[in-house]
């Protein structure tokens, strides 16, 4: 891949953008600097040679048409993804060019899937959401325990975080879904689909393998795994685990952002997601492991632009990760950001 191959990059400057666009340069593409906030764009693209600034508000098609044009790809990292995601997907579409998102938000994924499947397949265009920690690479993980299997009769996904600081962009999304729900309550996938419940979530304890050990987790914390993994694969009852300690942080209206912890920008934050599929009394696993959540998301997107560029892709529409990449091989492509394992 060369300088030739321009990604845009939409939340360019925001947490997560900056990653994104670290990752894209250093795999030899050259982004392109979008988002809604010229200023933040213009200061962004000075410390990025060559990177030009394209502001293009949400509402204004020209605009994100012009941020577009040129570009083979797009990566979208502006959240709430409840507003950015679909005037993105129809400038993609547009433009005739592939679609990745880091959204983590439940129904903003579903809607994606609900909303521009048969449009999307139909053009034989490629749109990837929730192409991130949570989505993406909880579904990577259950596709590769899944193997040789058509069907289970479950899947879990256990997520052990050292702590969790969410961004301000976290926060906003957080603060979207909850007004978007309306007092429906928790969010859990269940005999096949996503259903809302008033009832607290369960408090589980959880044998993750070593060093992390047995965890007390608050069982069916949902995130957007429960999208990704219901979207291509049969298996009626998915369900996301948190261990208590970094779901209290996240959720603690004065936990601190992320800090950079080093040269790269990350944070010291550490994690190991456990993911487990059963079929009558057999249990198969993938586990993963790595360093800072938001940082171990731009691999994961610029892994996925890269593949759908040169053609390693199995079919087009609205897919999730597992759907339309090689997942074991995708996981191995990424050993210099996390660890995998399968378990048989």
């Amino acid at each position: 891949m060369t300088t030739d191959h321009k990604v845009a990059v939409y939340g360019a400057y925001g947490h997560t953008g900056r990653f994104v666009v670290a990752e894209l340069r250093d795999r030899g593409f050259l982004p392109v600097l979008s988002g809604r906030d010229a200023g933040k764009l213009q200061a962004l693209a000075a410390s990025c040679p060559g990177a030009g600034a394209r502001p293009a508000p949400v509402g204004d098609p020209a605009s994100l048409d012009r941020a577009l044009a040129g570009a083979a790809a797009v990566i979208n990292c502006a959240g709430p993804f409840a507003a950015t995601a679909a005037p993105l997907i129809e400038a993609a579409l547009r433009a005739g060019v592939p679609y990745v998102d880091v959204a983590g938000e439940i129904e903003a994924s579903a809607d994606t899937f609900a909303g521009f499947s048969d449009r999307a397949r139909a053009a034989g265009a490629v749109v990837v959401p929730a192409m991130a920690f949570y989505g993406g690479l909880g579904d990577l993980l259950i596709t590769a325990a899944m193997g040789d299997w058509t069907a289970a009769d479950e899947a879990e996904i256990a997520y052990a975080l050292s702590s969790w600081h969410p961004t301000a962009g976290t926060r906003a999304s957080s603060e979207v879904t909850r007004r978007r729900r309306n007092g429906r309550g928790r969010v859990r996938y269940s005999n096949g689909q996503l259903e809302y419940r008033q009832d607290a979530a369960p408090a589980l304890q959880w044998s993750f393998p070593e060093p992390v050990g047995l965890r007390a987790v608050i069982g069916e914390f949902t995130t957007a795994d429960v999208v990704t993994v219901s979207s291509h694969l049969s298996v009626p009852e998915v369900r996301t685990h948190m261990t208590v300690e970094a779901a209290r942080e996240v959720l603690a209206p004065d936990t601190p952002a992320p800090a950079a912890a080093d040269e790269q920008g990350r944070s010291a934050q550490t994690f190991l997601v456990d993911a487990v599929v059963r079929r009558g009394g057999t249990e198969r696993r993938a586990v993963a492991r790595g360093r800072d959540i938001y940082a171990v998301t731009a691999p994961l997107a610029v892994e996925a632009v890269h593949r759908i560029l040169t053609g390693r892709t199995r079919t087009v529409g609205v897919v999730s990760a597992g759907a339309v990449f090689d997942a074991p091989g995708f996981l191995r492509a990424l050993s210099a950001h996390i660890s995998f394992e399968l378990v048989r």
